[in-house]
């Protein structure tokens, strides 16, 4: 398996997060470096390293994460948000532990990059 990520860390206990939200498939914390007011990654407890290594076994999980971010946004009080999963270097993905981040709270530029 690949080298330990800071998602597995957190997942482990090992770095502590400011938790949102958090069910037997996944977790939400807010980004230590927000782009936004609301800025939360939701990170499945199974490693997967982006979608691309995802399979049709993953379907359920990869739903699970777009309802939880929506249930997440109307916790947060959001009416307009985004939800963004990076794949890969050149599509800005950092950490390769797959994760949604939700972002909103202020207007958003399109195209984002």
């Amino acid at each position: 398996m690949p080298e330990d990520t800071v998602f597995d860390r957190i997942l482990s206990g090992e770095i502590p997060c400011d938790s949102v939200f958090s069910d037997e498939l996944c977790l939400a914390f807010r980004d230590i470096q927000p782009v936004a007011p609301v800025h939360i990654l939701i990170i499945p407890r199974k490693r997967l390293e982006s979608l691309n290594s995802s399979t049709e076994a993953d379907e359920s999980l990869l739903g699970h994460l777009l309802i939880t971010a929506t249930k997440i946004a109307k916790q947060e009080g959001l009416k307009d948000w985004r939800a963004v999963i990076n794949t890969g270097s050149e599509a800005g993905q950092t950490v390769f532990h797959l994760h949604v981040h939700l972002i909103g709270g202020r207007a958003l530029k399109w195209p984002p990059g």
